[in-house]
């Protein structure tokens, strides 16, 4: 497809012996969605032909170990480790190649951060590594500390056998049918390890140098062609900087791509960091688009192979740039291929607005997936690794379906119920839709949750689904539907203690106010509640780590008090890395550039607020020592579900179903999710109740009649 939009991006390349047909890569992406043996499911084929569907022209499979009993970096990734594993990984590249795409598998030995097995775990030398956000975790149960997770130094006979292991890898790869193979060789996994000054401590000929921590790379490099050809192209991620004293930094990683390149290599993938730099490599909101463009830029003036710049990549105006200017061959994209596979063909067709764009959340796709040892989702693309929203057919009989509250569950369930032709009308008792997510538009390096915000109010509105805003519909208006979604959210509520009344208690509601925001979705004029300089923030979740962050961005002196053990411990934890680096006046890697609070932000954790007085508080932690603060204002961060309109609505006798933060308090893709299930599921069966008071959708039509006749 050629693009009058793009011409850039949509421009062939050519890389070794393969024709790519635009310069949209999807970089590997681990989806740990195969089956217990590592041999190809539906769900990894499903996934990948989207990709292919929607237009990306090269497509590399992620982190397949060519040694499993060794090391896999997740409970379910694919394993290449024997010939049994062909006819699968065949159906695999042909689900691709019959969208036009070219495909190539990346090997991957996790070493030290492997998931299977949890012990005994190889790496480079032997250490013991505390990484809580990596997949290869330490496992740390309820009542138990964290010692770190011990890691053996692979041995120079076992360094010679998986060099052989990594190329029968790539021989089996290459019979299955894919254009091509990719060594990770980054983010601190093995061969990123031997490549390391900071984590390669060995003293053999895999270590010390710069030549001899080169060698095992080289050798694997050099393994594969002689089993596959040396016409097979080769790629290889690696991470351009490490960004720790000792490390690899860019003048080195200059040195590392001419090396490739001189034992031919056919392209380089430019990433960055090891897991002691995670907000690096995950790259979590706080992070800008294309922050790491011009190190990668670096590369390429260094080489005269090809190489595929990414790091938070999300506008097609932004990637055509970058190709433009020469900076990079390829644009990658990873989780945005994730939040929407059809961005390639959506930029090609000049639909720059229908793209759903990723928001850097890191919660479907890491902190509840492949960290949890679970299958890959997306916070905001609920269809992620869920087939049946492939078959979103019509709706049979289309209802007349009421949805009260604006956020992302009621405009979720909206905007896919309209989709399949129900009839829906939407009530929000505020002036705007978006509910809690609009908070974060003032939060510092949360803006991108408006990107998905203004994506979700823009498929309202083309939809044409019926708004009413400023609108808090009565029982007796909801009679008139057919059913009834529930969706209000949550709000603050004080804990009792001395001194509750006090005026100097303001909810967290009047604080994340957007008073800095102007928006085509508000034209209203907002206001934000004033707080003095000294301000104690009461409470834990989103709330409490948003409002304190907002806060100390605004030079205000913060105090956060939980009663929980840890601070945001449910919250996704790479963004709770960079925010608590954040809070005590640091830098987190990559972000130099970015100002630091005017105060450093104080954490009491297993403590509570006490007592309440004029112009102080008094806390109390679980040994019941008390300590006495002086304070400004006190902001309430406590919520609970908004319950009692639902409550009314099913003493009431209405059919209604309860979605997002009113049914329990937890996040964005708990709330997208439930919405969209909620639109997926709606028919005129949606009518019949358990005793759970849940729908029971796709009963068997015996038992629908038995129940209906």
């Amino acid at each position: 497809m050629n693009s009058k939009f793009y011409p850039h991006l949509f421009e062939p390349l050519t890389i070794g012996n393969m024709v790519i047909p635009n310069r949209i890569c999807h970089v590997p992406t681990d989806i740990s969605s195969s089956n217990a043996d590592g041999s190809v499911s539906q769900r990894d084929i499903h996934h990948h032909s989207q990709i292919a569907k929607g237009g990306t022209g090269l497509i590399v499979v992620g982190a397949t170990p060519p040694d499993a009993a060794t090391g896999r970096p997740t409970v379910t990734c694919l394993v290449a480790d024997n010939d049994n594993y062909i006819p699968g990984l065949t159906r695999l590249a042909a689900a691709m190649h019959r969208y036009g795409a070219k495909c190539i598998v990346q090997l991957q030995h996790p070493g030290r951060q492997c998931a299977i097995p949890r012990h005994n775990t190889m790496s480079t030398n032997d250490m013991v590594v505390k990484l809580p956000w990596s997949a290869g975790h330490e496992v740390v149960f309820e009542n138990q500390e964290e010692k770190g997770k011990e890691a053996r130094g692979i041995t120079t006979e076992e360094c010679l056998d998986m060099i052989e292991k990594f190329s029968d890898a790539a021989w089996r790869v290459k019979q299955a049918g894919f254009d091509g193979v990719e060594l990770h060789a980054a983010h601190g996994y093995l061969i990123s390890q031997f490549m390391s000054p900071y984590l390669n401590r060995r003293n053999d000929r895999f270590g010390g140098s710069f030549e001899n921590r080169m060698r095992f790379p080289l050798a694997i490099v050099a393994s594969i062609q002689k089993k596959c050809g040396k016409d097979f192209p080769i790629f290889v991620r690696y991470s351009i900087d490490e960004f720790l004293e000792g490390s690899r930094r860019l003048d080195e990683s200059i040195l590392v791509a001419q090396e490739f390149e001189r034992a031919g290599v056919a392209c380089l993938d430019l990433s960055c960091c090891i897991q002691e730099t995670p907000g690096a490599g995950f790259c979590p909101m706080q992070y800008d688009e294309g922050w790491q463009v011009e190190a990668a830029a670096a590369i390429k003036q260094a080489v005269s192979i090809p190489t595929i710049c990414n790091r938070v990549l999300r506008n097609p105006d932004y990637c055509d740039d970058i190709l433009a200017q020469g900076k990079a061959d390829m644009v990658g994209l990873s989780r945005q291929l994730l939040a929407d596979p059809y961005w390639p063909v959506k930029a090609a067709a000049g639909k720059t607005q229908e793209i759903r764009k990723c928001i850097s959340c890191l919660t479907g796709c890491w902190q509840e997936s492949m960290m949890a040892k679970k299958e890959i989702q997306c916070a905001i693309n609920p269809a992620c690794g869920h087939m049946e929203f492939d078959q979103l057919k019509p709706a049979p009989t289309p209802m007349r379906v009421a949805v009260v509250g604006g956020g992302p569950a009621g405009m979720e369930a909206a905007r896919l119920a309209t989709v399949r032709g129900h009839r829906v009308t939407l009530f929000e008792k505020t002036g705007e839709l978006g509910g809690a997510i609009l908070g974060c538009c003032v939060v510092p390096g949360k803006e991108k949750m408006k990107w998905y915000a203004d994506w979700i109010r823009y498929q309202i509105d083309k939809l044409g689904v019926e708004v009413h805003l400023n609108c808090q519909p009565t029982i007796d208006q909801l009679r008139e539907y057919d059913i009834v979604l529930n969706a209000t959210g949550a709000s603050s509520c004080l804990p009792d203690c001395i001194g509750s009344d006090n005026p100097m208690v303001i909810p967290f509601e009047q604080v994340l106010a957007c008073p800095k925001v102007s928006c085509e979705h508000h034209p209203g004029q907002r206001s934000m509640q004033k707080v003095g300089d000294r301000v104690l923030v009461w409470g834990d979740h989103f709330a409490a780590v948003d409002t304190a962050e907002f806060l100390a961005s605004i030079g205000k002196q913060v105090t956060i008090v939980t009663e929980n053990k840890e601070l945001g411990a449910n919250l996704e934890v790479i963004h709770m890395y960079v925010t608590r680096k954040n809070f005590a006046q640091e830098h987190a890697e990559g972000l130099e550039h970015k100002k630091t609070y005017r105060h450093p932000v104080k954490v009491y954790e297993n403590t509570t607020v006490y007592q309440i007085k004029d112009g102080s508080v008094v806390l109390i932690d679980n040994g019941f020592n008390k300590i006495e603060l002086e304070v400004d204002n006190v902001v309430n961060c406590h919520v609970r579900p908004n319950r009692h309109f639902f409550d009314q609505m099913i003493a009431a006798g209405l059919p209604v179903v309860n979605a997002g933060d009113s049914a329990a308090v937890r996040n964005l893709h708990a709330a997208v999710d439930e919405g969209a299930l909620f639109g997926l599921k709606l028919d005129e069966t949606s009518l019949l109740w358990n005793p759970n008071h849940a729908v029971m959708n796709d009963l068997p039509l015996d038992v629908y009649g038995m129940l209906t006749r």
